[in-house]
């Protein structure tokens, strides 16, 4: 599929069923319900605001989702320096679709939206061969803890990018993200 067919836009409301099948697909019968469950309990997470819920379409069908929510870093500095922070999860193309660059696509159109928002950090768990073509950088190793231990074998799948030049240098600390995602099972592989 040729990214030029496709519209990247924030989700509405009546999208959501939508939204929540491409999951379901892209993640099959195995971990899908558990991912769909788990985007439904942060969209309607009021500590997850402010939520980016952006899909790709194309011939008015939905072809991709990617969901930011707000975190926190809990600094062990002593400093009032704040970063405005999001993560990244999660993002999904129906699996008929995979590997034809929409997830990429849709990726960074978002990040461009969210650094024009002011958002200076994005945080995400996930592969790093495909995180770190968008500039994404193993987290741990920058002093940026996740919500749970990752385990020493998987500490590269944590994840920080920097939007704003010069955001990382001004906190460090644990990440703190939104009551749905705050449970060790999703931190787990």
């Amino acid at each position: 599929m040729n990214t030029d067919e496709i519209q990247v836009r924030p989700a509405r409301a009546d999208d959501r069923d939508r939204i929540l099948a491409v999951h379901l697909d892209a993640f099959g019968n195995d971990e899908g319900p558990v991912i769909v469950s788990l985007l439904e309990e942060m969209l309607d997470d009021p500590t997850a605001e402010p939520i980016h819920s952006v899909v790709a379409e194309s011939n008015d069908e939905i072809v991709g989702h990617v969901l930011f929510t707000s975190v926190t870093i809990e600094s062990s500095r002593e400093s009032n320096d704040r970063a405005t922070a999001q993560i990244l999860a999660p993002l999904s193309v129906p699996s008929k679709l995979h590997g034809q660059g929409i997830g990429t696509h849709l990726v960074q159109e978002t990040l461009k939206q969210l650094a024009a928002s002011g958002v200076q950090l994005v945080f995400a768990l996930g592969y790093p061969k495909y995180y770190s073509r968008f500039g994404f950088v193993p987290a741990g190793v920058l002093g940026f803890h996740a919500p749970y231990p990752i385990p020493e074998e998987n500490a590269e799948a944590w994840m920080v990018l920097e939007l704003e030049a010069d955001a990382i240098k001004s906190v460090e600390g644990t990440v703190k993200c939104c009551e749905a995602l705050d449970h060790q099972k999703y931190w787990v592989e």
